[in-house]
């Protein structure tokens, strides 16, 4: 695809605190000028939201990777084609919580890389992001910033989440150009300064 805007996702762990550094890069994108719209995955859509409820849903504790992998990469389908895609057309920063490394971190545990790429070629195919922040932190401090009641991934405990983030940064070393780690466990405030500081020279500085 011929885009123009910039996309720029945000990885991590649950807990990392990937969606309030999201959030408030967002606000702070907006003060300045710049016209940004920010997004998620599973979600983006009412297709998406509608297959985020199913994926999400603790009652549904039985369901197979493979369904797990295909649902993912049909919400993600249908999330660039309906919201990504238009919005760099228009010249728009589009921000997202989530997008195909989480594919390759979670279900990439007890699926093959290979396979988890094939189920999302389709993504592969229609656009890549241009910068990608993985906020990395320990899988303990990050459970400790779940709340009581946690969905049917959170539920899957803190070794789970120590090979989700493995993972995550074995796509930092293969794509270290793209994916830029920050350190999650300091601060909220120290986070987005050191994530700022990546940013302002990309869509500044630049």
């Amino acid at each position: 695809m011929s885009k123009r805007g910039k996309f720029i996702t945000f990885e991590g762990i649950d807990g990392c605190g990937k969606s309030t550094q999201l959030k408030k890069v967002t606000s702070k994108l907006k003060k300045l000028g710049f016209n940004v719209v920010s997004t998620r995955e599973p979600g983006g859509t009412s297709v998406g939201d509608a297959i985020r409820e199913i994926l999400l849903a603790p009652k549904h504790y039985n369901m197979t990777i493979e369904t797990e992998a295909l649902l993912y990469a049909a919400s993600r389908v249908q999330h660039i084609e309906e919201f990504i895609i238009p919005n760099l057309a228009e010249d728009n920063i589009v921000l997202c919580d989530r997008f195909v490394d989480s594919s390759v971190a979670y279900q990439g545990i007890k699926l093959s890389h290979e396979e988890v790429i094939r189920v999302n070629q389709p993504a592969y195919d229609k656009v890549t992001p241009d910068i990608t922040f993985l906020i990395d932190i320990t899988p303990e401090r990050a459970a400790k910033r779940l709340g009581i009641e946690k969905d049917r991934i959170e539920n899957r405990g803190v070794n789970y989440q120590s090979q989700v983030r493995e993972n995550y940064l074995f796509l930092a070393e293969e794509e270290p150009d793209r994916i830029v780690i920050i350190n999650g466990d300091q601060s909220e405030e120290k986070v987005f300064e050191e994530l700022w500081n990546v940013l302002e020279d990309i869509l500044i500085r630049n």
